[in-house]
């Protein structure tokens, strides 16, 4: 037995010729003078295909349309590359560094670079490369699980705000507003103030209580305008409860904007991991960061620059390569740019 849709459209096709006055087989007729023949039926597609190819045979999704895209952009590939190094040497240091981060030799303190320690040696006498290598790790740790942590947590709400509305809605736009008044250096100085560990998951922690609103204001908005399309209407129809039509229709079409602020927001996130590590209330030594070790740093640049320039390099050159990426994904992902 043909499903209720189907059985739908045959009606609506077999009634048309007869409101033009033929009927079907006023229709069989000029068939037959143009050459003979049964009539032409016109293969549909089910609809579901239809909607993951955008109602026309063979083509694109969003998502294969925008890989396309970005396998083309200049921008994304030179960032991916160095989020991809950036990435390597957090997990594996001593793949390009061999030293030491910890270990000085106070004879060597502020001289500049050397046989074997390009970058130099800081007020400990620490070879600054190995440092700034080890560095990457608890910046790229605290930017990734800070970032997911606010976007798991926003999406789920900011969703469930957008699709069942009422006093869900209203209650959840109203906590986020509390959140979004507090300023995030601000709150951040109070907060790990009193937190003894100077390990990143307090830090962590922190940016995941204060960075969820911004991204769940994305993810209702996402999500409100999505469950008004018609497939999402056609399903509901067609008997789909609310959990399969927010988890197979609605999530995986309104998810687009969430990756594009996340992935800018992962940058944002690394820097203000080093500004709190610089003023002294983020990650605390013998963690190795590149907020302390600028922090450290700051005092002697006049005599020692080379301290800071590097790790503060390295710092510049990670935000801006996730900047650029999420540039490059709301190029891609957003069909108004097009």
């Amino acid at each position: 037995m043909p499903e209720p849709y189907e059985t739908q459209l045959d009606m609506t096709e077999a009634l048309a010729p007869a409101a033009g006055g033929g009927g079907p087989l006023a229709a069989s007729g000029t068939d037959a003078l143009r050459g003979g023949g049964p009539p032409r039926t016109r293969r549909r597609m089910p609809w579901r295909r239809q909607i993951r190819t955008g109602g026309l045979p063979g083509g694109r999704g969003l998502w294969s349309d925008a890989w396309h895209d970005l396998r083309r952009n200049p921008v994304f590939i030179v960032s991916a590359l160095v989020i991809l190094f950036l990435v390597t040497i957090a997990i594996w240091p001593q793949a390009i560094a061999d030293g030491n981060p910890y270990q000085g030799n106070l004879a060597k303190a502020q001289e500049g670079p050397a046989p074997g320690h390009p970058f130099g040696f800081d007020l400990q006498g620490r070879d600054v490369y190995t440092r700034t290598v080890y560095g990457a790790r608890a910046s790229i740790t605290v930017g990734i699980c800070a970032t997911a942590g606010a976007a798991l947590l926003g999406s789920l709400l900011g969703g469930l705000a957008g699709f069942f509305g009422g006093w869900w809605d209203a209650l959840l736009s109203r906590l986020a507003d509390v959140f979004f008044g507090i300023p995030i250096l601000l709150g951040g100085l109070v907060f790990l103030s009193v937190v003894t560990s100077g390990s990143v998951w307090p830090v962590v922690g922190f940016i995941v209580l204060l960075g969820w609103p911004q991204i769940s204001r994305i993810a209702r908005g996402s999500v409100v305008t999505v469950k008004q399309h018609d497939y999402v209407q056609a399903a509901r129809a067609l008997g789909a409860g609310s959990g399969r039509t927010l988890l197979r229709h609605i999530a995986p079409n309104a998810v687009a904007p969430v990756i594009v602020v996340a992935t800018i927001a992962l940058g944002t996130y690394i820097a203000l991991e080093a500004t709190l590590s610089f003023l002294g209330v983020g990650l605390k030594p013998p963690t190795v960061s590149w907020g302390i070790d600028i922090s450290s740093a700051s005092a002697q640049i006049r005599n020692a620059p080379h301290m800071l320039l590097w790790p503060a390099g390295a710092l510049s050159v990670t935000v801006l390569a996730f900047i650029m990426l999420g540039d490059a994904v709301r190029d891609a992902l957003d069909p108004r740019l097009r």
